[in-house]
């Protein structure tokens, strides 16, 4: 029996896992540098995030808007930027506020696909 949708279910996975993939390169570089509890707080944040992809994915909460599957995952990830930014310190970090304006464009799923639901893709 083939696996129903298992190209999307790919896609949130490997999607996510894409998005999370630079935090432990980041956290390991911190733990070489001495900097033992910004390396911690990457790794947790890794795992926390990416536990938080897996338990949220939308085949297990099939009624439920996707931007509510969302939320968790990509508030994590938001997270990971003032983290980053303390690990190297904010002195070298020569922030500008028209550096967010590219990330606008990771807020995109909220909108394209944000109200749908997986039990809308469903043909049965």
């Amino acid at each position: 029996m083939p696996q129903r949708r298992l190209g999307e279910k790919i896609g949130w996975l490997g999607g996510f896992a894409g998005g999370f993939l630079w935090i432990p390169p980041l956290a390991i570089l911190f733990m070489i540098r001495g900097q033992l509890l910004a390396g911690c707080v990457g790794i947790a944040l890794c795992v926390i995030g990416y536990g938080a992809v897996i338990r949220l994915t939308p085949w297990r909460y099939p009624n439920t808007a996707y931007w509510r599957l969302l939320l968790i995952p990509y508030l994590i990830l938001l997270c990971t930027l003032p983290w980053a930014i303390w690990g190297f310190g904010p002195e070298t970090a020569d922030l500008d506020w028209w550096l967010l304006m590219p990330m606008l464009a990771l807020l995109s799923p909220f909108v394209t696909i944000g109200t749908r639901r997986w039990g809308d893709g469903d043909q049965d």
